[in-house]
């Protein structure tokens, strides 16, 4: 697995810009409190990945702090935006909050912002996720800008103006997007009142895009979906 990710660090290119319509990062980032944990050490063999990819219009009009980079638009419009990677178990909970340190790097989590536009996360995914993975959130950061920028994503906007959306349409727009891709590897995450919230790209132990289990695919391709396009 070492010989993997090393790999896989060798190949990462620069940040990936991709659905940041502008990006320009605040010259000052804040020192961050240290992340705790939100559940228990579990330390279990890596089974896969998911490469979560969140709607940013979606998560930014609940949000109303003027001073997030994310939503507040002074430092850029965001449409998808990563998340995380997240290492998955064969079976049962996955492994998490394998370390709290290092701690990113001010330099790691300024180069992470045009694709991961909230400082606090940068650090949280890495503590809580990439622990689990690699060594350094230098290394975590390096993997997963390198899946991420393997993908395009659709144009969202104009899926949202289809009157009859489904979550199948989507899946297909992901698809065409990205020639090789299967559907069955197309996650998605919606609210309860049926808004997009995320995309989830199932990948194995080899980083190759796989069927995502059923917990993780999500609604079926009937289901209707809304898209929020406030930005």
């Amino acid at each position: 697995m070492k010989a993997l990710l090393a790999g896989v660090l060798v190949m990462a290119p620069t940040p990936a810009l991709a659905q940041a319509w502008q990006c320009s990062p605040p010259a000052r980032i804040d020192p961050l409190p240290q992340v705790r944990p939100d559940g228990p050490v579990r330390k279990v063999p890596i089974g896969g990945y998911t490469l979560a990819v969140s709607w940013s219009p979606e998560f930014c009009r609940g949000n109303r702090d003027p001073g997030s980079i994310q939503c507040s638009g002074r430092s850029g419009r965001f449409g998808f935006v990563l998340h995380g990677l997240w290492p998955e178990s064969n079976s049962g909970a996955p492994p998490q909050w394998c370390a709290l340190t290092p701690r990113p790097l001010p330099r790691t989590v300024r180069e992470n912002l045009c694709s991961t536009p909230v400082p606090r996360l940068i650090e949280h995914e890495w503590a809580k996720h990439g622990s689990c993975m690699a060594t350094t959130p230098e290394a975590y950061w390096g993997i997963a800008r390198h899946i991420w920028a393997r993908f395009q994503w659709p144009d969202a906007m104009r899926l949202s103006l289809r009157p009859d959306l489904t979550v199948g349409a989507l899946r297909e727009a992901v698809v065409l997007a990205n020639p090789g891709l299967k559907r069955e590897a197309v996650g998605v995450v919606m609210s309860r009142s049926g808004w997009l919230r995320e995309l989830r790209i199932c990948h194995n132990r080899q980083y190759r895009t796989v069927a995502c289990r059923r917990d993780a695919f999500g609604p079926p391709d009937s289901a209707a979906l809304k898209i929020w396009r406030g930005i």
